[in-house]
């Protein structure tokens, strides 16, 4: 049954398409059906041609998210790049989507896309590491909430904030620091600054990627040793 004659025409890439910007600038709580359609000039009934509830349009978004990571591996690599440029990918999507933290978060795995992203993630790890099936599938989950984690823990990262404010709460938090009893915290004091720093956050995602693909080694290395 088509939408009646007189009802704007609207793609479904084109609600997505706004509702992630919403989403990404307002938050997912102030996306509503009722905000997005008054942004699209459409009626509320307008967009259930499309999604039903607000449940599936959340499922369309997070669709969206999946379809940006980029999938791409060199077979000739070594698997563990191979697993960092995943999580690389993964990382730099959600970075530049502040919502999309909380959309993977509840990754029900049935998108089209997400299916991808397990499929590829799972065959680097049974084929290159030679991690069996419940190794490797518990890697492939930690990996992706290694990357929300990296992403939410971002010194000031708070999508419902402007720059100037979080600037300043990361200032405050840093005299706070700064002005504690020296003989009780002298580490604390003297990394003040760096412990509230917004401006390094390519070291937070590399050491955090580091830290994550060094233990995956580790644990592949073990893994072999006991079989």
């Amino acid at each position: 049954m088509a939408p009646p004659a007189d009802k704007p025409q609207l793609s479904k890439a084109a609600v997505v398409e706004r509702a992630l910007k919403l989403a990404d600038t307002d938050g997912l709580e102030a996306l509503t059906i009722r905000k997005l359609a008054k942004e699209l000039g459409v009626t509320p009934m307008a967009l259930y041609w499309h999604f039903r509830s607000k449940e599936e349009l959340m499922e369309g978004l997070a669709e969206r998210i999946w379809s940006e990571i980029d999938l791409t591996v060199d077979p000739s690599a070594p698997w563990p790049d191979q697993l960092r440029g995943l999580l690389l990918s993964l990382i730099d999507v959600l970075r530049a989507h502040p919502s999309g933290s909380w959309l993977l978060s509840d990754y029900k795995g049935t998108n089209e896309h997400g299916l991808r992203a397990m499929e590829v993630t799972l065959g680097v790890l049974r084929d290159g590491a030679g991690f069996g099936p419940s190794e490797a599938s518990e890697i492939a989950r930690l990996a992706l909430w290694t990357g929300i984690m990296l992403v939410l823990s971002e010194n000031g990262f708070d999508p419902g904030k402007s720059l100037a404010e979080r600037d300043e709460e990361n200032r405050v938090k840093m005299v706070t620091l700064s002005t504690l009893p020296p003989t009780l915290y002298p580490r604390v004091v003297e990394h003040a600054r760096e412990l509230t720093d917004c401006g390094s956050p390519e070291l937070h995602f590399r050491l955090g990627a580091d830290v994550f693909i060094g233990g995956i080694v580790a644990a592949a290395e073990g893994y072999r040793y006991r079989g």
